[in-house]
């Protein structure tokens, strides 16, 4: 078990490279089961202009001869039973997608790269987590064996730049670079580079086959050429320029993990380990003072793909049996579609959004005014029914009554616009209607005080009324406010219909507290103010108690 803080310098880096010439058929092969029976050779071809060319190969395809690029209909002339099958290229670009996140399971930070192909290449930050193989040498090995092990052509390479990586992989397969790089690259050919084809075919008229070749080359007239690419390529590969992946998964502040030497499969042992791994994770936060609202449980399954849960604190905490909890709750609606597969081998607990968190007094002297509680509930909640399905009432900035309340999910950690606060000194109903209610007023004047109404049909005579209280649209909002949503037809070509958020004018309102005969007090109000029309429109907006 290890717990581990990211900490490692950008001069520090180590970058293990993955390279799977066949992740296509390779890829076939295993969703297919006649395919991986089968002793026929696979292509996998796709429309190319008017024609059908090949554009992967098996290695049983590869040694008859048989290239990418070329003809379907040569290749059947020249090996008659061989297996061709249309390439599904969105197939293959998520299923490598998720085998790059399960290689998360060696380094929290998994790239792709996609410079020559959509797939085939990965690129793993290996900085301060090799020692956990036994080194970078038993590390490469580990990783290139489970990866053989499934069926998989694959070659790797370590160094410490990541095109260096990249062309060892390639071209100089289960090295690992230490020394200089410049000796090691020489001997390469130019496109170990990651140059397009068009830039490495120009290079090969030139007589510039090699990369060494390119040391003496002068550098203005290859940047005139074939543009400053081909530079920028050169000088990451030599360790001149900085070269920066992106992680395909985020980068987790504090995680903790257990490897098991035999797959586990039920959701209850997975959950028994998650309590041993989250103690492990509180100590070191503990240690370091801190605390975290977000924590993502990676289970890392043999068949390479990774599942993932996440649950959100309302508060930094590092509790772990709170932790363990709130897990056990989001487990609960899995219970019936969680699929191990052919078992879980590793299980990885990362604690994200970080924050320092101090000691708090626990015992005869601690005072409880039951706000951790209550945040504690909703975490519950939260993570057994969903994070949007609890929600609460925060303030908006708005002047407009029935706008100044918005629900929002309760695990939400965005902060509060203090403007938001509603004025404690302002006379408002203790019942808000969610949309004013059309009422007809009789007033002594068409711009005095109300005198009756008819509300739903009944009559209620006013024995006192105050007002009026001006309230309008914020400056900024202009004379429109947004309005429901609503469902639009689908524009023309399409079917699937919209969702769109309307706007609709709001003019000033005069607004009223009036009281009847028999002491019950209503808040209305009249539109556009002093500048109504002989008939203003009056309405109910809410009940005083």
């Amino acid at each position: 078990m290890n717990t581990i803080p990211y900490t490692a310098s950008p001069a520090e880096r180590r970058y293990l490279a993955l390279f799977l010439p066949r992740w296509a058929t390779d890829c076939y092969k295993r969703r297919h089961a006649d395919l991986a029976a089968a002793s026929r050779p696979l292509v996998l071809y796709e429309q190319q202009g008017s024609a059908l060319r090949i554009v992967s190969v098996d290695a049983a395809a590869s040694g008859l001869g048989l290239l990418p690029g070329q003809s379907l209909s040569d290749a059947r002339a020249l090996v008659p039973y061989v297996d061709a099958r249309e390439i599904d290229r969105p197939l293959l670009t998520a299923a490598f997608a998720d085998f790059a996140d399960w290689h998360s399971y060696a380094s929290p930070i998994v790239s792709i790269l996609t410079d020559v192909i959509p797939f085939g290449d990965l690129v793993l930050d290996i900085t301060g987590v090799s020692h956990l193989f036994g080194g970078e040498e038993a590390m490469l090995q580990s990783v290139l064996a489970r990866l053989k092990a499934l069926g998989l052509s694959v070659s790797g390479a370590i160094a410490s730049q990541v095109g260096t990586a990249w062309a060892l992989a390639h071209f100089a397969s289960c090295q690992v670079l230490t020394g200089p790089v410049a000796p090691v690259l020489a001997d390469l050919p130019a496109a170990a580079l990651r140059l397009s084809q068009e830039q490495a075919e120009g290079l090969r008229q030139l007589g510039l086959k090699r990369i060494g070749q390119l040391y003496r080359y002068n550098r203005k007239a290859l940047q005139a050429r074939f543009g400053l690419s081909l530079l920028q390529r050169l000088d990451q590969a030599l360790g001149r320029l900085p070269e920066r992946i992106v992680p395909r998964l985020p980068i987790p502040e504090r995680y903790s993990e257990r490897r098991f030497a035999e797959p586990i499969e039920l959701i209850e042992t997975v959950l028994m380990a998650t309590n041993g791994i989250a103690r492990d994770l509180t100590r070191q936060l503990e240690r370091e003072g801190l605390g975290a609202q977000s924590f993502q449980l990676f289970l890392y399954r043999v068949d390479h793909k990774v599942m993932t849960l996440t649950v959100n604190a309302a508060r930094a905490t590092r509790d772990p049996n709170h932790i363990v909890r709130l897990f056990h709750h989001r487990t609960e609606r899995l219970a019936d579609t969680f699929d191990a597969g052919f078992g879980i081998d590793m299980i990885r607990l990362a604690a994200a959004t970080v924050s320092r968190l101090d000691a708090s007094q626990i015992g005869a002297f601690e005072h409880r005014d039951g706000a951790e509680d209550v945040d504690r509930l909703h975490d519950r909640l939260a993570s057994r029914l969903g994070p949007a399905a609890v929600l609460r009432p925060v303030f908006a900035n708005t002047h407009i009554p029935e706008y100044a309340v918005r629900l929002e999910p309760v695990l939400n950690d965005e902060d509060r616009d203090p403007e938001a606060e509603p004025n404690p000194d302002l006379e408002r109903p203790l019942r808000l209607f969610p949309d004013p209610e059309p009422v007809r007023v009789t007033a002594s004047v068409p711009d005095g005080p109300p005198v009756s109404m008819v509300w739903r049909r009944s009559l209620y005579r006013f024995v006192k009324a105050a007002g009026p209280e001006r309230i309008g649209p914020e400056w900024w909002q202009g004379r429109f406010h947004l309005s429901d949503r609503m469902i639009l037809p689908p524009k023309p070509g399409e079917t699937e219909k919209r969702e769109a958020y309307i706007r609709r004018s709001l003019p000033d309102r005069d607004y009223y507290v009036a009281e009847d005969q028999r002491g019950r007090r209503f808040w209305l109000f009249r539109e556009d103010g002093y500048d109504s029309t002989a008939n203003p429109a009056w309405f109910m907006h809410g009940l005083f108690a």
